[in-house]
């Protein structure tokens, strides 16, 4: 895929960027509740022909449930992992140990997959959508042979999600071929985006990775590192990103380190770059260090360079790390990512106690801290929840509705492990809410006496600029309602979070080098888009059902940046007018410059220069 950065004629596709910058948030609210009356069974999911409890309205502007139906079936409400990438250099199977490590980090993305290995000094691309698995097979991965290659698992946070915007990404410039993996999101994707367009580049995607390949193709710097140093310089907010050319693999991390990226090394001397430590023990290749917040380390035939060439600044490394995205065998940042969770269970069961018969999680990711949890408490851990782990993304649901039907398909409960029991279930965070409430209804259901949710993490107040897809602000349960107000909607007999200054605690002297902005909304880069975050824009996962989105999903303040599919409705709308206003003689009236509205649809003044010169006559 080449990418011009030379004059040319703009672009006609018309992108919507995922940059936002963050909405006013409400207070942080306390971390414990327990009922002080009666509970009765609450809706389990927010409704918009129904009205929801009284407590939630009543907290409530403008309340969620207008924006969910009764048939809603959500079960995966929560952040949304980033992007996976790997780099390796100096192994002549680069692009099976490249498989292989796409399979560990296979987590942090399913939506589509990329290797690109270098061969013959060409670089040679092959990406799709899906998993992994179904992506590559035996005689694709025959079509890229090489020592040095990187790949790239996709969970889209900026972009559409389509086969052209999978990475990594492959440009030609007048100094060779690079292909760039990302793993994070850039808040000045739209400005950066804007300048390059204005100097004539052409984007071919939607993903704001492709800008970095512009901006180093436009560099004057020389060589081919001090390219990359040139174009990170201009870059604001998180990237991991591993670089391939002929000869070299190069590896970046932003100045402040919001995602993670670890060196490591096989046996035969091969250097391997990844997002996680997992990806690294499949391949056996032993764990080296982190790249460092802010530098560049270059990988070629004469052994690896490292440089800190950008500023770097406090870290402030991404806390879900360890609460959510990374598995319990990797060390993040490090530190092991396991212990962190067994820390968060104990500290639980520390601060918030409560009589209980069992200790349960919501799989998976609420297990470690479960464990913790019930050692501390001296109360057993079981399974009383089984998770499904083959469920398709899509299902067909029978005529006659099942109630809570997605968190049915996913969830199995253990009667023999609730029946009559005080429960104690531990999940990893609570973001809107509606999930957590069918869980509940579930467990009871099953035969639980009572059901005492603890979670994992303070609560979640802010949405993530950083490369997570958390939703708007608005849609944050524990931004709109304090946690009392909280279990009532969740119907639990009690509800107890984290807290936030004993999270800190447990981090001792690393407390400073993490970022807690989805906790505090205090963001460490300040996203600089003309663009908030709207009810909607947080897309379900597929597998779960719809909920009713707003169309567009971003509000535009200033550039205005379509989505390819309204774009071509667009233009049939346009080209009704101009053919109606040409039969009107309406030629002279329209000739304008800058925007002008017509029937609410904001039009770019090229498209009424181009209309006019076919029509001067």
């Amino acid at each position: 895929m080449a990418m011009a950065a030379t004059a040319a004629k703009p672009s006609p596709i018309k992108i919507s960027s995922s940059i936002s910058r963050p909405t006013t948030l409400l207070h942080p609210p306390p971390c414990f509740s327990f009922p002080t009356k009666t509970l009765y069974p609450k809706p389990s999911s927010l409704s918009l022909s129904s009205s929801s409890s009284s407590s939630f309205t009543a907290q409530s502007h403008t309340p969620i449930s207008s924006f969910f139906s009764d048939d809603d079936s959500s079960m995966d409400e929560k952040p949304r992992e980033e992007c996976g990438v790997v780099g390796i250099h100096g192994d002549p199977e680069a692009s099976r140990l490249c498989y292989l490590a796409l399979h560990a980090l296979q987590h942090r993305g399913q939506e589509g997959a990329g290797i690109v290995c270098v061969h013959d000094n060409l670089l040679q691309s092959i990406t799709g959508v899906g998993l992994v698995s179904e992506v590559f097979n035996q005689s694709k991965l025959d079509q890229l042979p090489g020592d040095l290659a990187i790949g790239h698992v996709r969970y889209s946070t900026a972009g559409q999600s389509m086969l052209k915007n999978v990475q990594p990404f492959v440009a030609g410039y007048r100094f060779g071929s690079v292909g760039v993996a990302h793993n994070g999101n850039l808040v000045n994707y739209g400005a950066l985006r804007a300048m390059l367009e204005e100097k004539g580049s052409i984007f071919n995607t939607s993903s704001d990775t492709e800008v970095v390949l512009h901006l180093i193709a436009i560099s004057k710097a020389r060589p081919f590192l001090l390219r990359i140093v040139d174009a990170c310089e201009q870059l604001k907010g998180a990237y991991s990103m591993v670089f391939v050319t002929q000869d070299k693999l190069v590896a970046v991390r932003d100045p402040y380190g919001f995602r993670p990226l670890v060196m490591g090394k096989r046996s035969n001397g091969a250097v391997v770059f990844a997002s996680e430590t997992c990806a690294l023990d499949l391949i056996e290749a032993t764990y080296v260090r982190e790249v460092d917040p802010g530098e560049v380390v270059v990988v070629d035939k004469d052994g690896d360079l490292s440089l800190c060439l950008i500023t770097h600044v406090e870290p402030k490394q991404c806390i879900f790390e360890h609460i959510y995205f990374s598995l319990p065998n990797s060390v993040v940042f490090g530190l092991s990512v396991y212990e962190s969770r067994r820390m968060f269970g104990e500290i639980l069961a520390t601060e918030a106690p409560v009589e209980c018969d069992v200790v349960i999680a919501v799989p998976d990711s609420g297990v470690v801290a479960a464990l913790g949890y019930a050692a501390k408490a001296g109360v057993p851990f079981q399974q009383g929840l089984i998770r499904s782990h083959y469920v398709g993304r899509t299902f067909i649901e029978p005529s006659q509705k099942i109630r809570d039907f997605g968190v049915k398909l996913k969830l199995s409960p253990v009667r023999a492990v609730l029946k009559d029991k005080r429960v104690v279930v531990v999940d990893d965070s609570i973001v809107r809410g509606t999930t957590s409430s069918k869980i509940v209804r579930l467990l009871k259901e099953a035969g639980a006496k009572e059901v005492h949710m603890r979670i994992a993490s303070p609560p979640i107040i802010g949405s993530c600029y950083y490369g997570v897809d958390t939703p708007s602000s608005e849609e944050l349960i524990s931004n709109r309602m304090k946690v009392e107000e909280i279990r009532d909607f969740i119907g639990c007999d009690s509800l107890a979070f984290l807290p936030f200054g004993s999270l800190q605690g447990m981090l001792g002297t690393q407390a400073p080098n993490f970022c807690y902005a989805c906790f505090t909304g205090n963001y460490p880069v300040k996203p600089r888009e003309d663009k908030v975050k709207r009810v909607g824009d947080f897309v379900d996962d597929g597998m779960t059902g719809n909920f009713d989105s707003i169309d567009g999903a971003w509000i535009p303040a200033n550039r205005i940046h379509k989505h390819e599919s309204d774009k071509e409705s667009e233009e049939r709308r346009i080209g009704f007018l101009f053919n109606f206003a040409s039969d009107l003689n309406f030629l002279d009236v329209i000739q304008l410059r800058g925007y002008i509205v017509l029937l609410n649809y904001v039009i770019l003044s090229e498209h009424l220069n181009s209309w006019a010169e076919c029509h001067d006559s």
